[in-house]
């Protein structure tokens, strides 16, 4: 890697930085508002260290002939989320006076949009440390958007490749250059934002209560401001809209966009949308009538609570109202296999994505009809595109190694001396980006505070490559990467 494009790398992560110092004035205005002013010097030393930070990287310039080649973005793209995590972290140590381990798990959770926590007491926590958590989903959230519909196809990961197969390029249509897409999409996450934020405050919550989770509902993150989450408020139109905001942020962004430049169908014709909805309904549909017939609660108090916390799983935002692993070894199972799910790619939800699980049953209906019709060419489509041997070395690849991430870090947790439930668990809900995980210690009425440091860090490490859909962050670990 030359010297000129590690530079410009440290422009880059600089800017980052420079724009994290002054995205913290939003918690320190908050704070003023409250009165909290014991708090206020916590945010601003950590704006002013992140800001000399960034201003050191930038000062030394941007290299006016370096250009970032392929390979060179796979280092931007987990150094930016590597570094604006370590300094992100700064004020849950000054204001909770915890471990930077704790304070750097919080902030990854934040920026990946899991939803893991370590801390408790929520309900009376400082205004400004709520606020600064569901920014932390925010910005994760439109970052990782940006990063899978720009930068990932580019490098050959995740699940937009799959729809750049053709010459027509769809996508290319919708977008015809980056920075239009990119005002785009950052309009309809603040638009989606702020009509969250409206819906959740007409339905009953206060307007601070309404702004942190809709920040972190539409991100698909699940920090909320009490430790019961959702189950908090026991109005059902909060409950209903939260479902509604959930889904909209596990939406394909660049389908959002076709839709504002005219193409009104977009989303409804789309397969991968109309799997996913469907699939949604069936679960809530399903598990809401074994709810029913199993518990005190009346279908439609059944069907609500089922349809929050499934669509949470499935979204990977981690919110829930009451405590799903009561509920019975058979949802104990179900809310495991749907940690995996997803939402759709390009959206800000994490998991396999909704498109893989519809791919790999297309493979199985043309290899059905290849051991009939041995002779036949039976060419393989998904969403009206064709599936190359690109997309499904890609396809298998991916799958294989996040199989494999979650299989070793769950043997780490286990030889860290953490019982198979929580390993198991909490390696598929970090690197699946959804948040609780099961059993009486990280489950939905727990959290992770009292699992050992090496776990927490074991874990952050599998938030970070679930993130990044694995490859992005394996791949600079082989030799060959550096060795040119």
């Amino acid at each position: 890697m030359s010297h000129a494009a590690i530079r410009l790398i440290g422009f880059v992560l600089g800017l980052f930085l420079i724009t994290l110092a002054i995205s913290m004035a939003i918690p320190m205005i908050t704070l003023v508002v409250y009165e909290r002013s014991d708090d206020l010097s916590a945010f601003l030393w950590s704006s002013l260290i992140t800001f000399i930070c960034g201003l050191l990287l930038v000062m030394r310039g941007r290299p006016e002939t370096a250009q970032l080649r392929p390979r060179d973005m796979y280092l931007l793209t987990t150094g930016s989320w590597v570094v604006v995590c370590t300094f992100a972290a700064l004020p849950m140590v000054f204001i909770s006076h915890i471990s930077y381990t704790d304070a750097f798990f919080e902030t990854m959770s934040g920026i990946t949009t899991t939803g893991s926590t370590v801390l408790s007491g929520l309900d009376t926590a400082s205004p400004g440390l709520l606020i600064w958590r569901s920014m932390l989903h925010w910005l994760g959230g439109i970052g990782f958007i940006g990063m899978a519909v720009a930068i990932l196809p580019l490098l050959r990961v995740g699940g937009m490749r799959l729809f750049q197969t053709e010459s027509s390029d769809w996508s290319e249509k919708v977008t015809p250059r980056s920075h239009v897409a990119a005002k785009y999409i950052l309009f309809l996450y603040l638009g989606l934002t702020g009509g969250g934020t409206l819906a959740l405050w007409i339905a009953g919550m206060t307007p601070f209560d309404a702004v942190n989770h809709a920040m972190s509902l539409i991100s698909t993150g699940g920090f909320s401001t009490s430790d019961a989450s959702l189950g908090h408020w026991t109005q059902p139109a909060i409950h209903w809209v939260a479902v509604a905001i959930m889904i909209l942020g596990s939406l394909p962004f660049t389908l959002y966009v076709a839709t504002l430049r005219g193409h009104r169908r977009a989303l409804l014709k789309d397969h991968q949308v109309r799997g996913f909805i469907g699939f949604l309904v069936f679960a809530w549909l399903a598990v809401g009538t074994w709810l029913c017939l199993h518990s005190d609660y009346g279908w439609w108090d059944a069907f609500r609570i089922v349809a929050v916390n499934v669509t949470s799983v499935v979204t990977t935002t981690g919110v829930a109202v009451g405590d799903y692993t009561v509920w019975g070894s058979f949802s104990v199972l179900l809310f495991f296999y749907l940690t995996f799910v997803g939402g759709c790619s390009g959206s800000t939800a994490g998991g396999l994505k909704i498109f893989r699980f519809q791919v790999a049953a297309t493979l199985l209906v043309s290899s059905l009809k290849q051991l009939i019709h041995p002779r036949a060419v039976i060419q393989k489509k998904y969403n009206g595109h064709p599936i190359d041997e690109e997309i499904l070395r890609s396809l298998l690849t991916f799958s294989f190694f996040f199989t494999i991430t979650i299989a070793v870090i769950a043997l780490g947790l286990s030889l860290i001396g953490l019982d198979w439930t929580t390993a198991l668990s909490g390696a598929a809900t970090a690197v699946c980006n959804v948040g609780p995980g099961l059993g009486t210690i990280i489950g939905p009425a727990g959290n992770f505070s009292s699992l050992p440091d090496a776990a927490k860090w074991l874990l952050t490490l599998g938030m970070l490559l679930g993130r990044l859909e694995i490859l992005t962050v394996l791949v600079l670990v082989t030799p060959v990467f550096w060795r040119y």
